[in-house]
């Protein structure tokens, strides 16, 4: 299938060379051109824009938020004006139920398909072409871009006729993920202070009561204080509880856990943590209790 993928960071990169292995002719935009260095050795043709990646039958976004998915959707030589008639967009990105929908209508305004198709996964695991793939879309569309789907992921979740269904059940994973941070970071706090084994701790929980990836994931890097090289950028995960947030006041559904976290991340970003890990809340959760 001829793609186009705009959006080269940790995690388009690894998503995109997945495709590339499966055999699909990608053309490739990033902001920083040199980011798609490794994948144009690999076959990957490079965009000047992202009108020219617009050419095939399905152009992928994988962006940081809001307003950077809207700086390549709209204008002159945005993927709206520039996406042939009857092609597929396909929305990877976390981003707001609100811009789903937008999305959605102005696509349907040029006879063009939007999907959205956000991930569950870190780097390295979008690299090894293993992530959870939420989709959710109209019937057809949904059918067609599935190859590429399957090709990035260990199993597609499909959410629901509506884009923005996935979107929400994104916002609404990582609202989970990043509670299970914050517990830890808080238990973590109070045996280290208490003198107990925190690395004992870990170890335990995550192979007994907590034996799941989220917690064997996050677990030993707050044991390990490994809040460098980020992940899961503690900023994105500031912008990810904004959105749920801003989702739950909508559907007049309280979030009194999100508005914790929300403050959590605004005292690890006014302490300079803005690029560490979200594994960092639990140096908040340490400097809060005196260590």
């Amino acid at each position: 299938m001829k793609v186009g993928f705009i959006g080269l960071g940790k995690m388009g990169e690894g998503m995109a060379d997945s495709l590339i292995r499966a055999g699909h002719e990608l053309t490739v935009y990033n902001r920083t051109a040199s980011r798609a260095d490794a994948l144009v050795a690999k076959g990957a043709v490079l965009a000047a824009d992202p009108a020219e990646a617009c050419g095939g039958e399905v152009v992928i976004t994988m962006v940081a938020d809001d307003a950077a998915l809207e700086n390549v959707a709209f204008g002159e030589r945005g993927i709206l004006a520039n996406l042939g008639e009857g092609a597929v967009h396909i929305s990877a990105s976390t981003i707001s139920v609100a811009l789903s929908q937008r999305l959605r209508d102005e696509h349907a305004k040029l006879n063009q398909h939007f999907v959205s198709s956000p991930v569950f996964g870190r780097p390295q695991v979008a690299a090894a072409g293993q992530l959870n793939v939420l989709v959710a879309g109209a019937a057809d569309p949904v059918r067609r871009v599935m190859p590429l789907l399957e090709a990035m992921g260990q199993k597609v979740w499909p959410m629901g006729a509506e884009p923005h269904e996935a979107n929400l059940v994104k916002l609404s994973g990582n609202f989970l993920i990043l509670a299970a941070v914050e517990a830890l970071a808080e238990t973590i706090a109070l045996l280290s202070k208490a003198g107990v084994d925190k690395h004992a701790f870990v170890d335990m929980m995550t192979n007994s009561l907590f034996a799941s990836p989220i917690y064997k994931i996050y677990g030993p890097l707050l044991a390990q204080e490994k809040y460098e090289p980020p992940g899961f950028v503690a900023h994105l995960g500031l912008k990810d509880i904004r959105l749920a947030l801003a989702a739950g006041e909508s559907l007049r559904v309280p979030l009194p856990l999100g508005s914790l976290l929300r403050d959590k991340f605004l005292t690890l970003l006014a302490s300079g943590g803005e690029n560490l890990d979200v594994v960092a809340l639990g140096r908040v959760a340490a400097e809060q209790s005196g260590q």
